[in-house]
């Protein structure tokens, strides 16, 4: 495929390229402003433009696709290119579903737990060499590129963000991937711009559970008393599959977590964390990994790296 993506210098559409670069795409792109060390990165897989700016004349009836980053303004003269042409014109989200859309797609969800929970679950997976796709909103330990895509691998991996692609465009980016298995770990509503009330927050979360896959799943944490009644309201044909904190105690100054296999030393420390750390062993054993497994990967598990 060829693909051209407007605004390569914003980090997800970066990462995207590299990715689809990587699964042997042909791709290009046009930015006014690319920083280090996205720079860097482009460079090195001979995607950084030769120079900066737009040019309409890059867009051609030979690409298969154009991605727009959410710099991309409307009056873009590339995308009024594009959209000249009738080519096919897509935001990051709605790519990623593209290229998963024959997968087994797990989305994390989530207003703060599901940046570690996604972590979790990839060093589980990295640490047991069972490949999957992924794409995650912020960068985590061991993990060079934020997207990964192949042919061959059965599942993806997202990190499921609440909020929107842009202002302009307000379909939260969550909404766009459309989950066979999905987890919710929290929600915790602050004033914004895009959701200036609880209850236009709640919906959001309400519409990612309405449009999980029927016949999927949602694991979901039972000690959060919104997520609680967001899963538990919903009508959607799905299973539902709570968890809550793992039994464990601290012994000088260590948390030792219960295991079948007796008690466990971790290298994370809060409530909070062993509560994400609940989910992330649901969600790693639908992908095939054992309760044992998970927690002989998980012992070794350090945190993010933000």
């Amino acid at each position: 495929m060829k693909i051209h993506c407007i605004a390569i210098g914003e980090r997800i559409l970066c990462h995207l390229a590299l990715a689809l670069a990587h699964k042997g795409y042909t791709v290009t792109g046009s930015d006014i402003v690319i920083n280090t060390p996205f720079k860097n990165g482009l460079a090195a897989k001979g995607l950084l433009p030769k120079v900066l700016g737009w040019y309409p004349e890059k867009i051609h009836n030979t690409l298969d696709a154009v991605l727009i980053g959410v710099h991309a303004q409307p009056d873009n003269p590339e995308l009024l290119r594009a959209q000249e042409l009738g080519l096919k014109v897509y935001t990051c989200p709605e790519f990623l579903y593209e290229q998963s859309k024959y997968k087994t797609r797990v989305v994390i969800g989530g207003s703060y737990g599901k940046t570690a929970i996604t972590a979790m679950i990839l060093h589980v997976l990295r640490y047991h060499n069972i490949p999957v796709d992924y794409s995650i909103e912020t960068p985590a330990e061991g993990i060079e590129y934020m997207v990964h895509l192949t042919e061959e691998n059965d599942f993806m991996i997202f990190e499921g963000d609440e909020y929107p692609i842009t202002l302009k465009d307000k379909r939260p980016k969550f909404h766009q991937y459309h989950p066979n298995i999905a987890l919710l770990s929290d929600m915790v509503w602050k004033p914004t711009e895009v959701f200036s009330t609880f209850e236009a927050y709640r919906e959001a979360f309400q519409t990612f559970v309405e449009g999980i896959v029927k016949g999927g799943s949602i694991t979901y944490n039972d000690e959060d008393a919104e997520v609680k009644r967001v899963v538990e309201g919903s009508k959607n044909t799905i299973r539902k599959l709570p968890y809550c904190t793992p039994h464990h105690r601290i012994k000088g100054g260590i948390p030792l977590l219960d295991t079948l296999e007796g008690e466990m030393p971790l290298e994370i420390f809060g409530t909070h964390h062993l509560n994400n750390l609940a989910g992330a062993r649901w969600i790693c054993q639908h992908v095939g990994v054992d309760e044992t497994d998970f927690y002989e990967a998980i012992a070794l598990f350090t945190g993010t790296s933000n």
